[in-house]
């Protein structure tokens, strides 16, 4: 009977000491707020994709880490995102006004729907789509990004 309960005593006390280390460290991940700014429409959505390397960056899900949408309210959206490891991320918008969850072009590829990469890179006809490394940043500690919403190819908007 002693044996049983020692057993018992061992296997709970370890059972604690276990969930004490998993919980002991509760910044073990970090939040991305994103705050998009510059929306010109009520109508729609923002959704907003987080990408952890440059596969499929910033047109495809390929390496996409986390993303949604939300609804808009005034000129600017702001979403947080939890749980994101240490890492180098880069992040990708859309003012969608269609509810398709894509950012429509035309047949020439330009964006009929407003758009937006974090680091805000110049974006142009000549320059064509920025690459992961101009809208990559390093997360180390939980931060806010703000990201301003463009309409067409146009640097200055």
């Amino acid at each position: 009977m002693l044996n049983k309960l020692t057993l018992f005593s061992l296997f709970l006390c370890s059972n604690l000491a276990v969930f004490n280390l998993a919980t002991a460290n509760p910044k073990s991940t970090l939040k991305l707020t994103v705050i998009v700014d510059g929306i010109r429409s009520q109508k729609g959505q923002i959704c907003l994709r987080i990408y952890g390397d440059e596969r499929g960056f910033p047109l495809s899900d390929i390496s996409e880490v986390k993303s949604d949408c939300v609804k808009i309210q005034g000129s600017s959206a702001k979403k947080e995102f939890d749980g994101l490891k240490p890492g180098t991320y880069a992040v990708a918008v859309i003012d969608d006004q269609n509810g398709d969850y894509k950012l429509n072009r035309d047949f020439l590829g330009i964006p009929q729907e407003g758009f937006g990469i974090s680091k805000n890179p110049t974006v142009s006809m000549l320059k064509g789509i920025p690459k992961f490394q101009e809208a990559s940043f390093s997360l180390k500690n939980s931060i806010t990004i703000k990201i301003n919403m463009k309409y067409s190819l146009d640097p200055s908007n």
